[in-house]
C-alpha cells in the first residue's frame, strides 16, 4: 500500500498548500535586499543567528554539509531545532509574511529556479547591521581571531582519525574556555543581552563539538560566569543607523 505523503510527493504542484516543510527546514539567509526589513523594525537582533565562516552547514545548491565559503546571517531556530523562528505551527503560517526576506518570496518549493540564483550572494554579515563605532565590533574581531573557525573544525574533522584524541581534545577544550570566556565578558562587562547572543557570536562552542558528539572538561571557573541565552526570546526591537 502507497502511504499519502509519498502519494502526495507525486501530485504536480504550482502553488503553495501550507505544509509547512520549507520553514520546519529551517529559517532564510539574510541578503542585502533584507536590510530595510531590519531597519522597519519587524524582525530584531533577538530573532537572527550567525554562521560563521567555515562553519559546517547545509548548502542547498551541492545538497550537502560543508564549511561555509563565508559569514552569513540567518533566522534564528525555535528551541533545540531549526525550524523558523516566525513559523506559526497552529496556523501554519508565517507570522512576518507581509514582510518576509528575500528567500522566503523566491522560495517555490515545486521550482526552485527563482531561489538557486541568489544562494550566497549578496548575502548580509554582522558587520553590515550593526552600527558603525559599536564596541561590541572590537568584541567579535577579538573572537574570530582567538577562536579561528577554520582550525577549529579542522580539529573536529580530523578528530576521528587520530589514535591519541587528547592533543586534539586539549586544543579543541582551549577554544571553548576562549569562546564563553569572551562571551561571559560582553553579557556581563558590556551589557550585551543575553537574547543578542547567538547573533553577535554564533553558536557556542560547546554546542556544536556537543552536536558532533565530542565532550570536553571544563572547570567550574569557565562555566561560573556564563549563561547561556535564553529558551524564550524578547520582544526588544531593532535599532540600527540609516545609511548616509
Amino acid at each position: 500500500m502507497i502511504r499519502k505523503d509519498k502519494e502526495q510527493k507525486k501530485i504536480p504542484r504550482d502553488s503553495c498548500i501550507r505544509c509547512g516543510t520549507c520553514c520546519l527546514k529551517g529559517g532564510p539567509v539574510l541578503h542585502n535586499e533584507d536590510k530595510k526589513i531590519l531597519l522597519s523594525g519587524q524582525v530584531g537582533y533577538q530573532h537572527l543567528t550567525t554562521i560563521r565562516k567555515d562553519e559546517l552547514a547545509f548548502n542547498p545548491v551541492h545538497s550537502k554539509v560543508e564549511p561555509t565559503p563565508q559569514e552569513l546571517i540567518k533566522v534564528a531556530g525555535k528551541g533545540k531545532d531549526w525550524s523558523c523562528y516566525f513559523y506559526d505551527e497552529k496556523e501554519s503560517a508565517c507570522m512576518i509574511y507581509e514582510h518576509r526576506f528575500l528567500e522566503c518570496r523566491l522560495l517555490k518549493c515545486w521550482d526552485t529556479s527563482d531561489l538557486m540564483p541568489i544562494i550566497g550572494k549578496n548575502t548580509l554579515t554582522r558587520t553590515d547591521i550593526i552600527n558603525h563605532g559599536d564596541p561590541i565590533l572590537l568584541i567579535i574581531e577579538t573572537h574570530e581571531r582567538e577562536c579561528p573557525y577554520r582550525e577549529i573544525n579542522d580539529l573536529i574533522l580530523s578528530l576521528p582519525q587520530e589514535k591519541d584524541k587528547s592533543k586534539h581534545l586539549a586544543k579543541l577544550t582551549k577554544f571553548v574556555s576562549k569562546d564563553l570566556s569572551i562571551r561571559s565578558y560582553a553579557l556581563s562587562e558590556l551589557g550585551l543581552k543575553a537574547e543578542f547572543e547567538s547573533f553577535i557570536f554564533g553558536r557556542p562552542l560547546l554546542k556544536i563539538l556537543s552536536a558532533c558528539g565530542i565532550s570536553v572538561r571544563l572547570s567550574k571557573d569557565v562555566l561560573q560566569g556564563y549563561s547561556p541565552e535564553p529558551e524564550r526570546l524578547s520582544s526588544t526591537t531593532f535599532k540600527i543607523e540609516q545609511e548616509r
